[in-house]
């Protein structure tokens, strides 16, 4: 990679790892649905010059919209109001085993005992977080965060089955989507709490405008133009820069306890997810 992509690759990665931080103290100011709600129509308004109708692909785009837009970001956002930053961009991670999974179940796509054994690797790391005798996370909002990252490898499978399309008009129209889903999501079970919103400080709007400008439109119109111009193989190992930033960040900017059990996890959920991207497809076997 030539340097300058390296440098871009990194920044998007860092975007992304603070976001755990940056999202976590906007919860602290703001119901999670209707942060995301917010967040989603800033990122409509500013992807609309990308809004082209998507010509026979309007209901399946629809359909990622509610897997990626309405729960996975429902359930993610629910998930890190109630464990450390730190925690979240761990568990997270899951998502690369599930995508896996769903591929072989979906697309038959060959697994191999590579992949079987880094994924087993990252639940390990995660089961030893949540069984930590310090600083255990909750449970409950723990799991969440789980459901989040099944619901991330679910809209991969349907961004696969897409086809071809425009990543920045698949992000606006999930945006435009999205967001009423969510404001009525919020208004269904969070209403009692819009009243935040009159009060929300700083951090509870600057979280929205950072979400929609450095993690979408910066970090994800970068990191797709990255993919379409070098090998998949060179590009998602560096992914794993994110939950180390937001790790990172975690302890730094909120003060999140730096346990051992939270690094050892850490450090093993990490490694199962590279095992899991960088094994190579088992060889085909020849016909008889």
């Amino acid at each position: 990679m030539r340097p300058v992509d390296i440098l871009a690759a990194v920044a998007v990665n860092l975007a992304w790892g603070l976001n755990f931080a940056v999202t976590k103290l906007g919860l602290g100011e703001m119901p999670p649905m209707l942060l995301v709600a917010l967040r989603y129509g800033l990122t409509a308004v500013l992807l609309a010059p990308w809004l082209r109708w998507p010509t026979g692909q309007f209901w399946p785009v629809a359909a990622i919209s509610f897997t990626l837009g309405f729960m996975h970001f429902s359930l993610m956002f629910t998930g890190l109001s109630g464990v450390d930053a730190s925690v979240a961009a761990i568990a997270v991670q899951i998502q690369v085993p599930f995508s896996a999974l769903l591929a072989f179940l979906f697309f038959r796509d060959a697994i191999g005992w590579r992949k079987a054994a880094g994924g087993g690797l990252a639940i390990g790391g995660i089961v030893l977080i949540a069984g930590a005798p310090n600083e255990a996370p909750d449970p409950f909002y723990l799991s969440l965060t789980i459901l989040a990252a099944l619901m991330w490898a679910i809209s991969a499978i349907q961004v696969k089955r897409l086809g071809s399309i425009d990543t920045l008009t698949l992000n606006a129209w999930i945006a435009l989507l999205a967001a009423p889903q969510l404001l009525l999501g919020s208004a269904l079970i969070e209403g009692e709490r819009w009243g935040e919103v009159a009060e929300a400080g700083f951090w509870g709007w600057a979280s929205i405008v950072y979400m929609a400008v450095a993690v979408t439109v910066f970090g994800y119109g970068l990191w797709y133009r990255l993919i379409q111009r070098y090998p998949v193989t060179t590009i998602m190992p560096l992914s794993l820069l994110a939950p180390t930033f937001g790790v990172a960040a975690g302890i730094v900017i909120l003060d999140e306890p730096a346990t051992l059990e939270k690094f050892i996890g850490g450090a093993l959920t990490l490694a199962g997810v590279a095992i899991v991207i960088l094994s190579p497809a088992p060889a085909a076997k020849a016909d008889p």
